[in-house]
């Protein structure tokens, strides 16, 4: 089984939840972002907030997978003063929803004065609501800026167990785990963090506070980054147990901490029926349902064996 703790689903398609499904994957995480064009309205933001903590929650469930998300204003749109206000006002009824498993992502993209008050404010909303905190760090200039993300929490008495490292890379892993955080990565097809790279960082760091994400949103992506870089990890030599936790259980320890999100989840869920509605919308498109009471449906948990790592892509 394997988690994917940092997933932009809004950005992807059913056909994606079942290829997931059909990988191992059992949940997934689904950060707060910046859609590609900026938002220029609050209302933009409830809505898009109203998307993530609802349809796409019951649009994974009917494909046999368990959705959670993290809720916050994203570092590139804490440059917009009016919106981030805006924004900052309606952040705690959504920070209380269920399924809700942290503030996030926030951080530094240009790493400027509005990012850094609005990061500063909701470390504070995360301390009054006793959150984790889902950290996105700059993808320019990002070994200073994890570091001075870093030196913000802590400047906000955030206790490092509870805060998560995201986009991390060779530059900035050994000070994150040094300082006590937990280090994600996000495993990109062409750039960023890929999955050869991420081999090497498991053969040379273990799996200690570590998690393998996708980060799969509305550009280049791939939903199977962390079934295919776990069968590579293996293929490599990487301990098995390491690939566990690295794919499955420091994610499942790390955002347990919230109460939100439990293995019972997945381990023992509700019967799918796709005939269920939500706000009177369905995921059927002339398809038959699937509905596990009655038999038709599929076995809810697919193990290794149901996508082979060729089937995955996955090179020797």
């Amino acid at each position: 089984m394997f988690i994917d703790p940092h997933i932009h689903m809004l950005a992807r398609t059913t056909n994606d939840y079942e290829a997931m499904a059909a990988a191992g994957v059992v949940a997934v995480i689904e950060p707060a972002f910046w859609v590609g064009q900026p938002r220029t309205h609050v209302g933009t933001y409830i809505d898009y907030l109203s998307t993530i903590v609802g349809w796409e929650r019951f649009r994974a469930g009917q494909f046999g997978i368990r959705h959670y998300c993290t809720v916050g204003l994203n570092s590139k749109e804490a440059n917009n003063e009016a919106l981030a206000e805006g924004v900052m006002e309606i952040l705690p009824r959504f920070a209380v929803k269920e399924g809700v498993v942290a503030i996030g992502e926030i951080g530094y993209d240009e790493q400027t004065e509005l990012e850094d008050r609005y990061l500063r404010k909701q470390l504070e909303l995360a301390k009054e609501l006793d959150m984790l905190v889902q950290i996105h760090t700059p993808h320019r200039d990002k070994k200073r800026g994890t570091s001075r993300t870093m030196d913000v929490c802590e400047e906000h008495g955030l206790d490092p167990s509870k805060v998560v490292i995201d986009h991390n890379n060779e530059e900035t892993v050994q000070e994150v785990l040094d300082r006590g955080y937990w280090a994600a990565f996000t495993i990109y097809p062409k750039t960023k963090m890929g999955s050869e790279r991420m081999v090497e960082i498991a053969r040379h760091y273990g799996s200690d506070r570590m998690m393998v994400d996708s980060s799969a949103d509305w550009g280049v992506s791939d939903p199977l980054s962390v079934p295919k870089t776990a069968h590579l990890m293996l293929k490599r030599g990487i301990p098995e147990a390491d690939v566990h936790r690295l794919c499955y259980g420091n994610a499942l320890d790390a955002y347990g901490q919230s109460g939100q999100i439990a293995e019972a989840d997945w381990t023992n869920p509700p019967e799918i029926d796709q005939r269920t509605l939500y706000e009177g919308n369905s995921v059927l498109r002339g398809q038959a349902p699937r509905v596990d009471s009655d038999g038709s449906g599929p076995e809810r948990h697919a193990d290794l064996e149901r996508l082979s790592p060729d089937e995955l892509g996955v090179e020797n």
